[in-house]
C-alpha cells in the first residue's frame, strides 16, 4: 500500500506502566498468534504501512534502512512470526533476539529508536487487525514488544563493550571458479573472532545498507585472513556485485560472526556433512578444523552436490584432505545422471544420502539452498537422524538481518 495522501497523527510514544512493562502471559500469546494470523494475509500492506510511518514521523532513522525496501519489509514479518511463534520458549527466544541485536548494531541502531519503532508497529497492527484489535490485544504486543527490545538493547550494550558494530575488510584475492562463482579472501582491519561453520554478514559499497550472509569457508587462520565463497544469484545485488565486480583493494564491511553450525567439542560422534553448492563452504571449514585439531576416534561422511562438474569446484581440495586423513570419506553428487557416471553419485542430494541410510548415531550439518536444506533435513528425519541432531542456519538470515 502507498502511504496515505493526508498522513495521521504521527503515534505518541507512549511512556510505559506496570502492565505494560510485565512479561508475556499465557493470554498474550495467544491473543498474539490470533491477531498475526489476521494479518498474515495482508503482510506486504501491514509493513509498508508500518514503515512509512515510521518514515514520516521519525525520518532521522530512514538513513538506517536500504533505498529499496522489499527485502527488508519481508524480513520483518517473518521476525516477527518467529518471536510469536517462540515467545512460550524463552531460552530459544532469547538466544534468537540476543542474535538479532547484536546484529542491528552495525545499522547505527541505538537505544532510543526502539521505542518510536515499537508505537509505529503498535499502530500498524491496530489498522490492520481491524475488529481483532481491542485494549487486551494491543496490551499483549506492548508487553511482547517489550520483552523483544529489552532483549535485543541488552545485547546490544553488552556487544558493544567488546567488538566493534562492524569491520572494515579489504578485498585481498578474488578467484573466479566457474562464470558465476567466485572465492573471495578479505583482510580484516582488525582480528575478527569466528568460528568454523559460522557466517558473517556482508555490505558492499556498491549496495549501501544491503547485508546479506556468506558462511567463512576455511577455519580461522593464523594470518587473520577470512575467504568467502560467493554464487552470484538472479536477482542478488550484493552477490552479483562480489561475483562480477568486487576485486583486490576494494574494501567492504562486514558485520558479527554468527551461526549455529558449529562443532560439539563435548560430542564425539560420527559426523555427516551435506553441503550443496557454495554450500559447501562451511562444510570445508568444520573438515578444516578437524583435520587440524584432529578427528578424536570419530568418522566423517561429507556428502557434497552440484548440478555440473564445474560447481563441483572445491573437490580437489576435499580430495586433498580426504588422502592425509583416513577419518574423512568425500562422495561427489551429481543431479544430472548423464555428468555422474565415472565422476560422481547421481542424484538429489538429499534423496543420494538417503540410500545410505540408516544414519543412527550421527550427527548432521547441512549447508546449501534453502530448499536443499529443507529436503535434507526431512530425509535425514526420515533415516533416523534425531531433529536435534542435525544442524543448520535457515534462521540465520533473521539474525544476520
Amino acid at each position: 500500500a502507498e502511504p496515505p495522501s493526508h498522513p495521521s497523527a504521527a503515534p505518541a510514544v507512549a511512556a510505559p506502566d506496570a502492565a505494560a512493562t510485565a512479561p508475556p502471559t499465557p493470554r498474550d500469546i495467544q491473543l498474539i498468534r490470533a491477531s498475526l494470523a489476521v494479518v498474515e494475509p495482508v503482510a506486504d500492506r501491514a509493513t509498508a504501512h508500518f514503515y512509512a510511518l515510521i518514515f514520516l514521523h521519525h525520518p532521522e532513522v530512514r538513513a538506517l534502512f536500504p533505498a529499496a525496501m522489499d527485502v527488508q519489509r519481508d524480513r520483518l514479518f517473518r521476525a516477527l512470526l518467529l518471536a510469536a511463534r517462540s515467545a512460550d520458549d524463552p531460552a530459544g527466544l532469547t538466544g534468537y533476539l540476543t542474535r538479532l541485536g547484536e546484529g542491528h548494531r552495525k545499522y547505527g541502531t541505538l537505544t532510543g529508536h526502539y521505542g518510536p519503532v515499537g508505537e509505529c508497529l503498535v499502530a500498524a497492527l491496530a489498522k490492520f487487525c481491524g475488529s481483532r484489535w481491542d485494549t487486551e490485544t494491543e496490551l499483549a504486543w506492548r508487553r511482547v514488544y517489550g520483552l523483544v527490545s529489552r532483549i535485543m538493547i541488552e545485547a546490544a550494550e553488552s556487544s558493544a563493550r567488546t567488538s566493534p558494530p562492524w569491520w572494515q575488510a579489504e578485498v585481498v584475492s578474488h578467484q573466479q571458479r566457474t562464470r558465476d562463482i567466485a572465492v573471495i579472501t578479505l583482510r580484516p582491519d582488525q582480528a575478527y573472532p569466528f568460528r568454523a561453520g559460522q557466517y558473517a554478514t556482508v555490505e558492499t559499497p556498491w549496495w549501501p545498507r544491503v547485508w546479506r550472509h556468506f558462511s567463512f569457508a576455511t577455519a580461522p587462520r593464523p594470518d587473520g585472513l577470512l575467504t568467502f565463497h560467493v554464487k552470484a544469484v538472479q536477482a542478488g545485488w550484493v552477490s552479483g556485485a562480489l561475483v562480477h565486480r568486487a576485486a583486490p583493494g576494494d574494501v567492504l564491511r562486514l558485520g558479527p560472526a554468527a551461526g549455529r553450525m558449529v562443532l560439539d567439542e563435548a560430542d564425539g560422534s560420527d559426523l555427516l556433512l551435506l553441503g550443496g553448492g557454495t554450500g559447501i563452504a562451511p562444510v570445508h571449514a568444520l573438515v578444516e578444523e578437524l583435520a587440524q585439531r584432529g578427528a578424536d576416534g570419530r568418522s566423517v561422511e561429507l556428502f557434497y552436490g552440484a548440478r555440473s562438474r564445474a560447481e563441483l569446484y572445491e573437490l580437489d581440495a576435499l580430495r586433498r584432505i580426504e588422502q592425509r586423513h583416513r577419518w574423512l570419506s568425500v562422495h561427489p553428487v551429481l543431479s544430472p545422471p548423464a555428468q555422474a557416471p565415472g565422476v560422481a553419485l547421481a542424484g538429489e542430494l538429499p534423496e543420494v544420502v538417503a540410500r545410505y541410510a540408516p544414519w543412527h548415531g550421527y550427527c548432521a550439518y547441512l549447508s546449501g539452498p534453502a530448499a536443499m536444506v529443507r529436503r535434507g533435513a526431512a530425509a535425514l528425519a526420515r533415516a533416523g537422524v534425531p531433529a536435534e541432531r542435525v544442524r543448520h542456519d535457515l534462521v540465520g538470515d533473521l539474525a544476520a538481518g
